[in-house]
């Protein structure tokens, strides 16, 4: 496992960054719009070799296999997954849901990169080259991100089709291909060391469409990211926007130069490279649901609603959502499916009603959170008040008493607020309604997934007692997916608006 030091020195590679607000970011370590969460990265890997950390982040050793992190494990058991889903579960708690996008999440790309080439059936070179780059991703540590490979808006309505796909093919060679374009939104990219860039991006090397694994620091290689998430200076009053802002962005490719064996052939849709994603989503959705009920709990204790039936009533609407999750990913763990290659993974059939139950609840959660302590959520003072004597004896007769200081209480207030009232929440929010398709995606997945129509259907004819035609509802898992929306290019308006 490497050090967090050594990947802080890693991302000092020359990069090109921009921040949209900020400009041109020279080191990613140092700059104050992105020094934080590279901290948090370096505590994530540091946490490895933590020894209260051993035995949540490591797999024993055992006869088939040395001592090895849940983080970089190819998993063949259910007991595989159970170890990796209580290491999710126990990293992501700490940002409060907000940070997903992590080097085990990276490794869950390049399974489900290998997974999508298997599957396609891709030649034998292709598939040991896809295990070759997940198998350097487990020994170096390397930070792997993803992206669709779909373009930006403006590609998207240029007047000729030819020109609406995110990257062209500018030429093939004996070593590889060279690519130019822009591909849009993505996850980590000024943090992260490659960038999976997905089939959707309208490559297509013969018959094929291609994919591709992009180094962030390689030559021609230019990283826009959005706006920071406003927060606060103070850590008392953003003490997690100030922190755990992943940043999402776009990345600029002018003529980039990719060796054949990082490009990977598979089918137009993502949907085989996310067959571990979704799993590790849910787990950071449940994270983010249970720092919410933890809040909710500190807050009834901190404002004297424990005993108020009605925030107590609240408390148990929480405590059903969480455990719904739970019951989601533990039977979809430990009752596995397997991919074409022999791995297993969280089975669809128990894991995607847990997403759609969390994303249908995902806003009632917040709510209940910001119905818990009332008005106090909006008057709470910051940690500077407390030191104005003009004021700071009135504050603490306000907001002190019950075995809280005012400056503890006021604490407890301001990460409620960051965590259901901030703009690191609402990018959060609007973000997972796209990341991984929002409710019809989840809902179509399981749809295909699905076995039991015709079973059960015929089933309850068996109460009748007459004889009774055959129930055929195979079609239902037959539909394809929703497509992607599509963008419609209008004519150009002359400068009178016309």
């Amino acid at each position: 496992m490497r050090t967090g030091a050594e990947y802080r020195e890693a991302l000092r590679d020359g990069r090109r960054v921009f921040v949209m607000g900020e400009g041109r970011v020279e080191d990613v370590t140092t700059h104050p719009a992105t020094a934080a969460m590279v901290e948090e990265y370096v505590a994530w890997y540091d946490r490895h070799l933590d020894p209260d950390w051993q035995d949540i982040l490591f797999a024993p050793p055992t006869p088939e296999r040395e001592k090895t992190a849940w983080a970089y494990m190819l998993p063949k058991t259910s007991a595989d997954l159970v170890g990796m889903g209580r290491s999710f579960a126990k990293t992501i708690f700490l940002s409060a849901g907000n940070i997903t996008h992590t080097p085990a999440y990276g490794h869950l790309i390049a399974i489900g990169v290998l997974t999508a080439v298997q599957q396609q059936n891709a030649s034998a070179k292709n598939i040991a080259d896809a295990e070759a780059y997940r198998a350097s991703i487990a020994k170096t540590g390397r930070f792997l991100t993803f992206c669709g490979g779909a373009a930006p808006i403006g590609h998207r309505l240029r007047l000729d089709p030819a020109d609406r796909a995110a990257l062209k093919l500018v030429k093939e060679t004996d070593g590889g291909i060279v690519i130019s374009g822009r591909v849009g939104m993505h996850t980590s990219p000024a943090y992260a060391e490659d960038v999976y860039i997905g089939a959707l991006n309208g490559v297509k090397i013969g018959e094929h469409c291609a994919s591709f694994i992009v180094p962030v620091a390689d030559p021609g290689v230019t990283t826009v990211c959005r706006k920071l998430a406003p927060r606060d200076k103070s850590p008392f009053l953003s003490p997690l926007s100030g922190r755990f802002d992943e940043l999402d962005g776009q990345m600029w490719l002018d003529n980039v130069s990719i060796p054949w064996e990082r490009v990977f052939f598979v089918e137009p849709s993502p949907e085989p490279i996310a067959t571990y994603l979704l799993w590790h989503h849910l787990y950071g959705w449940l994270a983010k649901a249970e720092f919410t009920l933890g809040l909710a709990l500190a807050l009834a204790d901190s404002l004297g609603l424990k005993d108020h039936e009605h925030t107590v009533e609240l408390v148990l609407d929480l405590v059903v959502e969480v455990q719904t999750v739970r019951a989601c990913l533990t039977a979809a763990e430990r009752d596995p499916a397997y991919t074409v290659g022999g791995n297993c993974y969280a089975n669809y059939t128990h894991l995607l009603p847990g997403g759609i139950s969390l994303l249908k609840a995902r806003q009632r959660i917040s709510e209940i959170l910001r119905q818990v302590p009332g008005s106090s959520l909006v008057v709470a003072p910051s940690d500077t008040d407390f030191d104005d004597p003009e004021i700071a004896a009135d504050l603490e007769a306000c907001f002190g008493g019950g075995g809280w200081t005012a400056k503890q209480r006021s604490a407890l207030l301001q990460l409620a607020a960051d965590h259901v009232s901030s703009a690191l929440e609402g990018r959060e929010s609007s973000f997972e309604l796209h990341a991984s398709g929002g409710i019809p995606a989840w809902r179509g997945r399981l749809r295909q997934k699905f076995t039991s129509y015709n079973e059960l259907a015929n089933a309850v004819l068996q109460a009748i007692d007459i004889p009774m035609p055959p129930i055929d509802v195979g079609s239902i898992p037959a539909i394809p997916l929703a497509p992607r929306r599509v963008n419609t290019a209008a004519a150009p308006k002359d400068k009178a608006g016309s």
